[in-house]
C-alpha cells in the first residue's frame, strides 16, 4: 500500500484476530486511500460481526468510511447483551458445533445445525434464507457478505461456548421444549400413544413422556436426565432472566 497512514487499536476482546505486533495498542498502518474501513478491519484480520462502534478520533463512523491520514482508529467489541433486529433470534450453527446446538436446543432456542460440511457458500445462503444468526468458529465464513448476521464461537469448550453465546445474545429460555436431535418443538404424549416407539424395559420403568412435532423422537426422564438437568439449571441460574 502507497497512501495515507493512519493509527488503529483494538478492544482487548479482539486482539486474538490480528497479528502480534498489533495486540499491545495503538500501531501505525499504511492504507491505500480508497479502501472502506470496514475493509480495512477485515483485512487485519477482524471478521465484521466481531467488531462494534468504530471510531475515528472519538466520533463513531460507518464501515464505509474511508479513514485519512493521521487519524486515530478505534475497533470497539460488540457490545452485550447484542441485539439483532429484523427476525426473531435464531442460530444457524456448522458442522463443528454439533454438542453446542444440542444444549442450546436443550435450552428451548431455536437452533438449526449442519451435521455435514455443505460448504460456506450454503451455510451464508441458509443464513440469509431463513433469517438466522450463523454461529461459527470459521472466520472465513463470517467474512461472507450475504450472512443475515454472525458470530464467532470464541472457546472450542462446548460449557464455555454455551455461556458465551447465552451472554451475547441473551436468548429466551424455554428448556426441555424442543428436540435436541431436530430442533422441532416437544409436546406431552400419552404413554399408550407412544408404546410403539419404546423397548420394553422403557415402558415398565417410565410413565411420563414427551414427543417431537417434527421427527416424532420420543423422550423420557431417563439414565442421562440428570447430566442435562444440571446443565440447564447451570444456565437457568446465570441466565434465566430471559425466559420465554
Amino acid at each position: 500500500m502507497n497512501g495515507p497512514e493512519i493509527h488503529i487499536s483494538f478492544a482487548p476482546e479482539l486482539r486474538l484476530f490480528v497479528p502480534a505486533e498489533r495486540r499491545n495498542g495503538r500501531t501505525s498502518l499504511v492504507t491505500d486511500g480508497s479502501s472502506s474501513l470496514g475493509h480495512v478491519v477485515e483485512s487485519l484480520g477482524v471478521p465484521l460481526t466481531e467488531a462494534g462502534r468504530l471510531l475515528v478520533d472519538g466520533s463513531s463512523v460507518q464501515t464505509s468510511y474511508v479513514p485519512a491520514v493521521g487519524e486515530h482508529v478505534q475497533v470497539l467489541g460488540v457490545e452485550r447483551p447484542q441485539r439483532v433486529p429484523g427476525a426473531p433470534l435464531r442460530f444457524l450453527l456448522d458442522v463443528h458445533l454439533g454438542t453446542l446446538a444440542r444444549r442450546l436446543r436443550l435450552l428451548g432456542v431455536d437452533a438449526a445445525y449442519e451435521s455435514e460440511d455443505i460448504g460456506d457458500a450454503a451455510l451464508a445462503a441458509l443464513s440469509a434464507r431463513d433469517q438466522r444468526v450463523m454461529l461459527s468458529r470459521d472466520r472465513g465464513l463470517l467474512r461472507r457478505r450475504e450472512l443475515w448476521a454472525g458470530a464467532y464461537v470464541y472457546s472450542d469448550r462446548p460449557d464455555d461456548q454455551l455461556r458465551d453465546v447465552l451472554q451475547r445474545f441473551a436468548p429466551a429460555l424455554e428448556p426441555w421444549t424442543r428436540c435436541t436431535a431436530c430442533n422441532g418443538r416437544l409436546t406431552d404424549t400419552d404413554k399408550a400413544a407412544v408404546e410403539h416407539h419404546l423397548e420394553q424395559g422403557t415402558q415398565r420403568s417410565y410413565d411420563v413422556f414427551a414427543q417431537c412435532t417434527a421427527c416424532e423422537r420420543v423422550y423420557w426422564r431417563g439414565a442421562h436426565h440428570a447430566r442435562l438437568e444440571a446443565i440447564v439449571e447451570g444456565a437457568m441460574s446465570e441466565f434465566g432472566g430471559a425466559i420465554a
